[in-house]
């Protein structure tokens, strides 16, 4: 697998790449890494764990399980939950640890390894790289310190954790969802109980699709990254509007009562406005990344919202709220972190957040997300290049500069290196779609020829 840690965690194919003696290696190095930086000083360490439904999920919470009670870890079973809801739960309880068993949206045969820190926020770097090289000692055979007798860590079901996340979701909305008509995609994922139980305790008439995961469905043609179901559905029930999430809910995206798809940068806008109005959105600020749709930043600045962008991923959006004390930020793909009530994107909360926004002003999503127009945007990968000079390449800068002349203020260039294969990602935004896809398609010829 190469580096083992990733952006999001440990994630790959489960029983070839993640295997079980991986899950028990990594939780084992994870409590000792912890041990050692100081975090179970002073008193007996607890943990809780957590996982979306994947059939792989059983076998591989077995192992972390067995992993940290034979660290001398307590364990607090969760069972199948969101991962915000672990991360959470982390923080709730006091936890010194977290660990989320998932591949977010990816297919059933992945599943993957999240490790939460006290509090529920993600693991430092450097902690992931320490966890990583205890784990790659111990492997090859330098035998662990192990506790005996009452030094082995306890196991126990906290059937709790599910009542004490759905009231967090509740006890943070600013007002009830009464009279709506809402349907849920829940992707046969982690929030299939969870996040109908959280809109119907907030009022709202629910109607579920992809709420039956059997261990082998998750994000089967469904959830927010399928929408023509939730779509149709929306319009079939006369639905106010639709929310989808992906298999461990920490992302949203949302159906207008029309049918349209309202993506992660038009629900970004409406929060915005929302939190602004009640005096939420500290520093009248929102941060996103470079990926977002020009329309959307073109709708804060008409709307008196600076903008705050990063790099691509989340992470890199929470590191920026985090450091200048944002209230919101997000992705286009759905990701959206309220850092008041959540240390990570929540999908349900996200949803929920929506709708109320809906009720309380009396308007249709189609309305409130009306605040921004997409621009139309075309995305090229160009495969087989050389990523690395992207940026010195003297020919290539010379037509992103005729590019951005040619768009004005209107338009928008992006080339991004891929940080996971050898190629570069041309994206072009304009206020006409055969313009963004004709100036996409000629930076895409000169990136072959620059940099081939």
């Amino acid at each position: 697998m190469g580096r083992l840690f990733g952006t999001d965690g440990v994630r790959g194919v489960a029983n070839a790449d993640l295997t079980a003696e991986l899950a028990l290696g990594l939780s084992v190095a994870a409590a000792h890494v912890l041990a050692e930086a100081g975090t179970f000083e002073g008193h007996r360490p607890t943990a809780v764990v957590g996982r979306d439904p994947r059939a792989s999920g059983e076998f591989l919470e077995a192992a972390v399980v067995a992993g940290l009670a034979s660290a001398g870890v307590d364990v607090l079973r969760v069972g199948v939950l969101p991962t915000p809801a672990v991360a959470y739960l982390t923080g709730a309880l006091g936890a010194d640890l977290g660990v989320m068993l998932s591949a977010s949206h990816n297919a059933m045969p992945d599943n993957g390894i999240k490790f939460f820190a006290r509090g529920g926020h993600k693991l430092a770097d450097e902690l992931e790289d320490r966890i990583e090289s205890v784990y790659e000692e111990h492997r090859t055979g330098n035998p662990w310190q192990r506790p005996t007798g009452g030094g082995v860590g306890r196991v126990k079901s906290y059937d709790e954790g599910f009542d004490q996340y759905v009231a967090h979701l509740i006890g943070v909305l600013p007002n009830r969802l009464d009279g709506l008509k809402i349907v849920l995609d829940e992707a046969h994922g982690a929030a299939s109980r969870v996040s109908p139980e959280a809109f119907a305790r907030a009022g709202a008439e629910v109607i579920t699709i992809g709420a039956d995961p059997d261990g082998l469905n998750i994000n089967d043609g469904c959830g927010s990254t399928h929408l023509d179901l939730l779509k149709a559905a929306v319009v079939e029930h006369g639905a106010d509007l639709g929310i989808a999430h992906d298999g461990d809910a920490d992302r949203c995206l949302a159906v207008d009562h029309t049918g349209d798809e309202v993506d992660g940068d038009q629900i970004l806008a409406v929060l915005a406005l929302a939190m602004r109005e009640r005096g939420a959105l500290r520093k009248d600020t929102v941060v996103a990344t470079v990926m977002s749709n020009l329309g959307f930043k073109l709708a804060m600045e008409g709307e008196g919202v600076a903008l705050v962008q990063t790099g691509v991923g989340d992470r890199y959006v929470l590191e920026s709220m985090k450091e200048h004390g944002y209230a919101l930020g997000g992705e286009q793909s759905g990701h959206v972190i309220i850092l008041d009530h959540a240390t990570t994107g929540d999908g349900t909360l996200t949803g929920l957040m929506l709708a109320a926004r809906v009720a309380q002003t009396g308007r249709g999503l189609k309305e409130l997300a009306g605040v921004m127009e997409r621009l139309p945007q075309v995305l090229i990968n160009v495969p087989d290049v050389d990523k690395s000079r992207v940026s010195t390449s003297p020919e290539l800068t010379a037509a992103v500069t005729d590019a951005e002349r040619e768009l004005g203020a209107t338009g928008r260039v992006l080339l991004r290196s891929s940080g996971t294969e050898p190629l570069v990602r041309v994206m072009v935004e304009a206020a006409d779609i055969d313009q963004a896809r004709s100036v996409a398609e000629r930076l895409a010829d000169v990136v072959k020829s620059a940099l081939g």
